[in-house]
């Protein structure tokens, strides 16, 4: 796989991304991005080029996954740190689709980069700036938006290609939001009706530098996300490797992102995610002090793919019934059946799914779902007699009880880049 080039044009905020997968009969496919251009542009930043190169790379998992080459060659040299992460992209954040499609030498890539010193990048102290704030429409980045805004920093928020639910959370925040849109080639679908490889990709980082080079060109601070603890909770071991569906929302590939940033772009303080040493059950307890979202969140992905800000929730799914779980210790039933327009808990039809997040049947779900241990300790906090959770009760083992420990999962704890000054926030926000 190659990189044959990229631009950007000023006036339109629009980035094109050129990619190629030879063969017999090479593929190539050009990406858009489009930035929200400034509304009174001081020029391009020197980190903004910086950070596009590093998309560049990233966002060619998307055409990677078609045909899953045995090499990908970078465009140019980049500090070793850049070049760790790329090949943690195409190894570690294509692990799941490399076990979903059995392509076990995709685990074992390394990205190449060509040789040389590249130019030292000129360090941008962006630590002061105001915060940019992604927001995806869930509990945990609403989280998020309100620490920031009760500690007075006057967050942005930011989001990649919002539907309708995103722009409703952003409305009801009544802070006004930048938005940046992504356009995959056509030819990727095309490719993928007619029986292409496919599966999933690590799009975290890919929004992530979105929001970063928007960051960079609007001159504010530091990128902040909302990723748990959790996020860094492996799903499997195949082949000797960690296969993680959040990867790129765990904490190796923060620091990882942190790092290629900083290294080739210049930013002292380009990202980080305020609530990482957070258990998803901690969040949800958080989240349950803000009742002015409770009619336009959502962590449904199904929900998020129907574009109707009306279908919130499906209903049936591992994100709708952990975060269900998660929620349901922190709140009446009548506001949580509210928030989600149905009682899961009175589902029968329901158990097999709660069994799988309970590490009762299965491996932990391929979702964005949190820790066993978690579901475990929510299930031990809930004392009535609703159907299915008198059904889950039932089929926990004592020693899964004994293992699940309510301290260890709502103490904050774990790695985390949180600088300090956003460290005081967040401990005096608990």
């Amino acid at each position: 796989m190659r990189f044959p080039s990229y631009a950007f044009d000023p006036e339109t905020g629009v980035a094109t991304f050129d990619y190629v997968l030879d063969g017999p009969e090479p593929l190539h496919f050009t990406e858009t991005v489009t930035l929200p251009v400034p509304e009174r542009p001081a020029g391009v930043p020197a980190a903004l080029p910086r950070v596009l190169d590093l998309l560049h790379v990233v966002a060619g998992v998307s055409y990677f996954k078609v045909g899953a080459p045995a090499r990908v060659l970078a465009p140019q040299p980049v500090p070793p740190a850049a070049a760790e992460f790329f090949t943690a992209i195409y190894t570690k954040g294509m692990a799941e689709y490399a076990y979903r499609n059995q392509l076990a030498h995709v685990l074992e890539l390394t990205v190449e980069v060509p040789a040389g010193a590249p130019a030292a990048p000129e360090v941008v102290d962006n630590s002061q700036g105001r915060p940019l704030s992604a927001v995806g429409g869930g509990k945990d980045s609403i989280v998020t938006l309100e620490i920031l805004r009760a500690a007075g920093l006057d967050p942005v928020p930011f989001s990649v290609n919002p539907n309708p639910v995103i722009e409703n959370v952003n409305a009801a925040s009544g802070l006004p939001a930048l938005a940046a849109r992504r356009k995959l080639d056509p030819r990727l679908f095309e490719l993928n009706k007619a029986g292409a490889l496919n599966g999933h990709i690590p799009v975290t980082a890919i929004n992530s530098l979105i929001a970063v080079a928007t960051a960079v060109w609007h001159g504010l601070g530091p990128v902040v996300m909302s990723n748990e603890r959790s996020a860094s909770d492996p799903n499997l071991i195949w082949n000797g490797h960690e296969v993680n569906h959040q990867w790129s929302k765990g904490v190796e590939a923060e620091g990882l992102l942190r790092a290629a940033v900083t290294a080739h772009a210049g930013l002292t303080e380009p990202y980080f995610s305020l609530l990482r040493s957070l258990s998803e059950l901690h969040i949800a307890q958080l989240f349950a002090r803000h009742t002015a979202y409770d009619d336009v969140v959502t962590s449904c992905n199904k929900a998020f793919k129907l574009h109707d800000p009306t279908a919130r929730w499906c209903g049936d799914c591992p994100k709708c019934r952990f975060v269900f779980l998660a929620m349901a210790p922190a709140m009446d039933r009548a506001r949580l059946t509210k928030i989600f327009g149905h009682d899961l808990f009175a589902d029968v039809a329901q158990v097999p799914g709660f069994l799988e997040l309970l590490g009762i049947d299965a491996h932990k779900p391929f979702e964005c779902v949190g820790e066993v241990e978690e579901s475990l300790v929510a299930l031990s906090m809930l004392d009535d007699d609703a159907p299915v959770l008198t059904a889950l009760r039932a089929a926990v083992p004592a020693e899964a009880w004994a293992a699940a420990s309510r301290e260890d999962v709502l103490t904050p704890g774990g790695p985390t880049f949180v600088p300090a000054s956003y460290a005081k926030i967040l401990t005096d926000a608990l």
